[in-house]
């Protein structure tokens, strides 16, 4: 299946990705040793049952899946965090908040519903601050404005969850010192109960300026969406879901947060949120973002 961009103005979409490739990004400069939180937090490779709790799992808070187990990242002025963005967005109907990360200086990835929502934005985003590694009123690398956004024909037209996807096109281009992830398309035998881990800007800690983690597993792999055990909340949407694979330290997202529980069928019979998955055409459609942007797909 083929993806259709739409924007202002349209981009078409041509040949699907291969059906495996990765886009590479980069860490970016290594300043002041390896991030603490990174060594300490982050979760790699594969596991069958849910990683332990530090509290007792006492029922649901909407997109928390049990007691509440994120953690402020702190240092994050150095990598990965440093290329997660808190997201002020502006539309005609108020002001929301969101997550977005770089593929590239000026390439942010996001779910599509923080760009375009007929329903709570009506229409396109006016414009979205983009404030790279905030740190509550810290803001390490300043912010960008962007006005340039895009998503793909099954959102824009129908708000399909399976293709809530979203780029921020950056007129200016951040620090090449800020880096970038890398992105993989892999198979279901891949993913399934690969530790994922999730980062991003919630409403209810921090209201947006403070990022926040959580590491568990993928419960469920299906066509276009991963569904896993990773406490998120509103706010978050758009954060990136990556992996650590064979043991590398080069974190790969795998998926682009956007829904809570409220988005995983009934009968799948698990209490999980899930992402739109990186499939051959999304990742194509990012590149074809990044180069109408100018940036690098290698």
């Amino acid at each position: 299946m083929q993806l259709k961009s739409m924007s202002r103005p349209v981009t078409e979409v041509t040949e699907a990705a291969p059906r495996r490739v990765v886009l590479t990004g980069s860490r970016g400069a290594e300043t002041g040793g390896p991030s603490l939180s990174e060594k300490f937090l982050v979760v790699r490779g594969k596991r069958e049952a849910p990683l332990p709790r530090r509290r007792p799992r006492l029922g649901g808070l909407e997109t928390i899946l049990g007691q509440d187990d994120r953690t402020r990242i702190l240092d994050t002025d150095q990598a990965p965090w440093r290329q997660i963005c808190a997201l002020e967005i502006e539309s005609a109907f108020g002001t929301f908040i969101g997550t977005g990360w770089f593929v590239g200086p000026k390439t942010l990835i996001t779910a599509g519903h923080c760009v375009f929502d007929s329903t709570q934005m009506n229409g396109w985003a006016s414009s979205i601050t983009v404030t790279p590694g905030r740190s509550g009123e810290a803001k390490p690398f300043g912010s960008l404005q962007a006005s340039r956004f895009s998503s793909v024909d099954r959102w824009v037209q129908s708000q399909d969850p399976d293709y809530d996807i979203g780029c921020i096109h950056l007129d200016q281009p951040a620090p090449d010192s800020l880096g970038s992830f890398s992105v993989a398309v892999l198979s279901n035998a891949d993913l399934q109960n690969a530790l994922v881990n999730i980062s991003g800007y919630p409403g209810d800690r921090g209201d947006g300026r403070e990022q926040y983690f959580h590491a568990n597993r993928i419960l469920r792999v299906g066509p276009r969406r991963v569904f896993y055990d990773v406490d998120t909340f509103g706010g978050q949407s758009g954060s990136p879901v990556w992996i650590y694979e064979d043991g590398s330290d080069v974190p790969v997202v795998v998926g682009i947060h956007a829904y809570g529980t409220g988005g995983t069928p009934a009968d799948f019979g698990i209490l999980a949120n899930s992402a739109p998955r990186i499939v051959p055409e999304v990742l194509e459609q990012i590149r074809k973002w990044m180069a109408e942007n100018g940036d690098a797909t290698a």
